[in-house]
């Protein structure tokens, strides 16, 4: 399916003066790191969110008195005439969530943590009649919250989060996408049986296979049950600089060149109105590849006793003034949509019986710069790598070094997981809970880690995005209070509130510890 006119079809959602889904454009999202109880700070941070382009801000609300700011917020910015939608995130607190419905367009609540109790990671055992009776739970908390955001024309979103499973999801489903869906499900059945429709849904993971095999999967299960709520994309997690667009453009672009998808986040350890203009370049390339409509089609596959190999990258494993390496074949293409040529070309190409390794070339005009053949690049290579196509990638890009276009190649086949060369940060992009600077601390872990091949390390700005957000991760850094720090392996925490200035040296000791440490 390509973009607009074979998007898939969603009810519309109206948040402030704005529509999400239906005909509506895909619509560009970020969220504050400022204090929500900072009333000037985050004003002047919605403001910088707004300008850079943005269609709606969200602001962490993790207790009462921050949702009733929240209102005071969203005074001073109609004062000022600034109309941007506010969004209200809710963690664990439900009475926030109450309290934020009467005073913003619109309220985020965690499946995971709404009713549920916060994540333990303990296994829990049910009769079918006792897991019913977790379900009544739901319906009890959750419909009069819905009669609070009826109301007050206010809309929901449900955002599934791959590292908040509940315990009773996580015992019965595993940590798994189905178990993800699920979660979601069940209380987009409560929405519906209420007859209330303004609804997003979001379902994320800071792994890009993972969040995209589960958009899918939810995809099929909504419309199995005839639902049609509009879909927020993000990758959680994504890191910064380089990783954190290529992650974002592979996720979130992969989805909407299939026609999945109604407004996107790309989530960025950094300053918040960074994110705009990635994710505004993001949906340019989508548009421009519109035109021609994308048709999906399976990879060729792998005969019997055929290893594949380890995806080669052009200039970092070949010389292209030499040649593809021996015996690899090459299919390329020069057209706008890259992804439906390259399709064609394999299914004309390519059967069970002749299969052979290819390297994907894809060459974009000379002049796009070093940001927009990041964004094109991770959204053509990330969708056709992530179906299966291709063994290798050549990047070919006249405006840019290719010293760009190499690091470029490896953090695309990294992000898509077909080939791991460097350490892998997972780290949130921080908001008004976030304990400390975290684009700085993020860049000091990266100086004395980054040579760690294949080690994933969460860096997490509080405990909400701790042990659960960075299931992925093999070690994590997470805010624990003011100055403080927790370090974990895996999701055991090891070692709990030392001083921030000392957590970088505990951090690699650790891991040293375990014998994941090698040196440069």
């Amino acid at each position: 399916m390509a973009h607009r006119d074979f998007r898939r079809k969603t009810s519309e959602v109206k948040v402030g003066g704005i529509t999400i889904g239906g005909d509506a454009p895909i619509r560009l999202q970020s969220m504050t790191n400022t204090s929500t109880l900072d009333t000037e700070a985050s004003v002047a941070q919605c403001v910088a969110i707004a300008n850079a382009g943005a269609d709606i801000v969200r602001l962490t609300a993790q207790g009462v008195a921050q949702a009733q700011n929240m209102g005071e917020i969203c005074r001073r910015l109609r004062e000022i005439g600034v109309d941007i939608p506010l969004v209200a995130d809710i963690h664990f607190n439900p009475a926030a969530a109450f309290e934020a419905a009467t005073r913003v367009e619109k309220v985020r609540i965690n499946p995971g943590n709404f009713v549920d109790p916060g994540r333990t990671f303990k296994k829990l055992s049910y009769t079918d009649e006792e897991y019913a009776e977790e379900l009544k739970k739901i319906s009890d908390k959750l419909v009069p919250f819905l009669k609070v955001c009826r109301e007050n024309g206010t809309a929901i979103r449900l955002g599934v989060n791959h590292g908040s499973l509940s315990d009773r999801i996580m015992s019965r489903y595993g940590d798994t996408p189905a178990g993800m869906v699920e979660s979601a499900m069940e209380f987009l059945r409560v929405c519906r049986n209420e007859g209330f429709n303004d609804v997003v849904i979001s379902i994320k993971a800071s792994n890009v296979v993972v969040m995209t095999q589960t958009v899918r999967l939810l995809v099929e299960a909504m419309d199995a049950e005839d639902m049609h709520y509009p879909l927020h994309l993000g990758v959680t997690e994504a890191g910064d600089a380089e990783d954190g667009r290529v992650k974002s453009a592979v996720g979130i672009g992969s989805l909407l060149a299939d026609g999945i998808g109604d407004t996107i986040r790309v989530s960025l350890s950094e300053a918040p109105e960074n994110e705009i203009p990635v994710a505004r370049k993001l949906v340019e390339h989508i548009n421009r590849i519109a035109s021609d409509e994308i048709e999906r089609s399976e990879a060729p596959k792998i005969p019997d006793g055929i290893t594949r190999p380890v995806p080669v990258a052009a200039g970092v494993d070949f010389d292209v003034a030499v040649g593809l390496p021996d015996g690899y074949e090459l299919v390329e293409s020069h057209r706008a949509n890259a992804i439906s040529d390259i399709r064609r070309q394999f299914a004309e190409r390519y059967d069970t019986g002749n299969y052979k390794p290819t390297v994907i070339k894809i060459s974009y005009p000379a002049d796009y710069d070093a940001d927009r053949v990041t964004v094109a690049a991770s959204v053509d290579f990330g969708s056709l790598l992530l179906d299966g196509f291709g063994d290798g990638i050549w990047i070919e890009a006249p405006g840019v070094s290719a010293e760009k276009l190499h690091s470029l190649e490896m953090s695309i086949l990294q992000a898509t997981r077909r080939r791991i060369s460097k350490t892998e940060y997972i780290a949130c992009p921080g908001c008004g809970r976030t304990l400390f600077d975290l684009p700085s601390v993020l860049q000091t872990i990266k100086a004395g880690t980054s040579h760690l091949k294949g080690l994933k390390i969460g860096v997490m700005g509080c405990i909400v995005n701790g042990p659960g957000e960075m299931a992925d991760a093999d070690y994590g850094y997470v805010g624990a209070a003011s100055g403080c720090v927790s370090l974990y392996k895996g999701k055991e925490c090891m070692v709990k509130n030392i001083p921030a200035d000392e957590a970088l040296p505990r951090l690699i000791e650790l891991i040293k510890e375990n014998g994941d440490w090698v040196d440069e």
